[in-house]
């Protein structure tokens, strides 16, 4: 087994190191560079894109014919872990949620057309996207089967009725992926659509308020009356709403693992550095034994999720769909986030307290992680399922020639 990154992308992962620690990082120190969201602002954003084009690192993901730089997921691994070490990092390199997922999956199931309408425009950075899916109570949340939101097609178009809440982005989105459903099949129930901020039908109810920092357009309250979209716009066929959230949430999941790690070794690095300088009673923090294992389990656990994280990428490049993998790697991140910088916190003392550091904007950030794309209770439960299937099954390697499934 080779743990080693090809030479090609371990540049690239250099190369986003640098740019995060010589223009991102220096940027989080002048409270000018927020918005209102504690987000970077939108003048030092276009600024910092114009540099991550000039050094060759936009849109990472992408296919290179469409303009980004057609890096495996393994590739990803390393380099989204590098530039999340700034809390400005993703949306600079055109690598946040939920651009970053929509891209993708856009990438892989849009007919040419579509892409040249709906995709380009994302991957260019000329508009930003939503994807439209999880409801208020009683509709659907991590249960798909729970969606109320209707679309139903009347001469030709597909008019959407409903409602949908903490959608990420709606605020300043222009592109819209829309999950609703359009008969009462239990698998093939629910099919997906393309609209535009500017068409008339439905409106942004709220902007929910809420406890940590916001993606850009933070996370909103929409509401569906009567919105017409032409069935041209239909994504994939009529009933295949939910292959197409199984094959954008997946990655997903695994690409905020990803950016995770990198705010877990952003605090990390915060803390090593107070506890190297700071003394208390005739002695250095960092001498400490009660800090040493505080540390030693922090980078610990951050080390498991890197392991987790790149199986899980490797999996996925292989042609699996890694539904296991991601799941463990959902979970341990997300908590593993949430236990490193309160332990960075902790150490830092008031200084972790207050905005003198990002300590308390990734604190706050961190809690939403084991609750977004499924609560990490979900996520066991799919573990559960596996291991019950599969029995001793569960613990097989890799077979080096075994088929895979396609992934579309």
């Amino acid at each position: 087994m080779d743990f080693s990154l090809p030479p090609e992308l371990e540049d690239y992962r250099r190369r986003v190191r640098d740019f995060v620690d010589r223009e991102l990082i220096p940027l989080e120190a002048d409270r000018a560079n927020y918005d209102d969201h504690e987000n970077i602002a939108e003048a030092a954003l276009e600024r910092m894109r114009a540099r991550v084009r000039e050094a060759g690192l936009w849109a990472l993901q992408m296919p290179r014919e469409l303009g980004g730089q057609g890096l495996p997921m393994a590739g990803l691994a390393a380099c989204y872990e590098e530039m999340n070490r700034s809390i400005f990092g993703p949306v600079c390199f055109n690598a946040a949620a939920p651009d970053d997922g929509n891209m993708r999956v856009l990438a892989q199931v849009a007919r040419p057309d579509q892409k040249a309408r709906w995709l380009q425009p994302i991957i260019d950075g000329q508009v930003r996207s939503a994807f439209v899916m999880t409801e208020p109570h009683p509709g659907s949340g991590s249960d798909p089967s729970m969606m109320r939101t209707t679309a139903t097609l009347k001469n030709g178009k597909w008019v959407v009725n409903g409602r949908k809440w903490f959608i990420t982005g709606a605020g300043v989105a222009r592109h819209f992926i829309l999950i609703a459903r359009t008969s009462e099949d239990s698998r093939k129930g629910l099919s997906a659509f393309l609209f535009h901020a500017d068409q008339p039908g439905w409106r942004i109810e709220r902007r929910i308020p809420i406890m940590g920092p916001e993606e850009h357009g933070g996370h909103c309250e929409l509401v569906f009356d009567g919105l017409e979209i032409p069935e041209e716009n239909r994504l994939m066929e009529v009933g295949d709403g939910l292959k197409l959230t199984q094959i954008r949430l997946g990655p997903a999941r695994l690409t905020h693992c990803m950016r995770w790690l990198g705010l877990s070794r952003r605090a990390m690095a915060v803390a090593v550095d107070y506890v190297g300088r700071r003394s208390s009673f005739g002695q250095k923090l960092a001498e400490r034994e009660g800090v040493q294992w505080l540390l030693g389990e922090a980078a610990m656990q951050i080390e498991i999720g890197r392991l987790l994280t790149m199986r899980a990428a490797v999996r996925l490049d292989q042609g699996d769909y890694a539904r296991k993998e991601i799941s463990m790697a959902k979970i341990v991140v997300s908590e593993t986030l949430q236990k490193v910088v309160d332990t960075a916190l902790q150490l830092n003392g008031a200084r972790g307290y207050s905005k003198d550091t990002p300590l308390e904007w990734i604190y706050r950030y961190a809690r939403q992680a084991r609750l977004v794309d499924g609560a990490s209770e979900v996520h066991k439960m799919v573990l559960a399922r596996y291991l019950m299937d599969e029995g001793d099954g569960y613990w097989r390697w890799d077979e080096a020639d075994a088929p895979r499934k396609a992934l579309v």
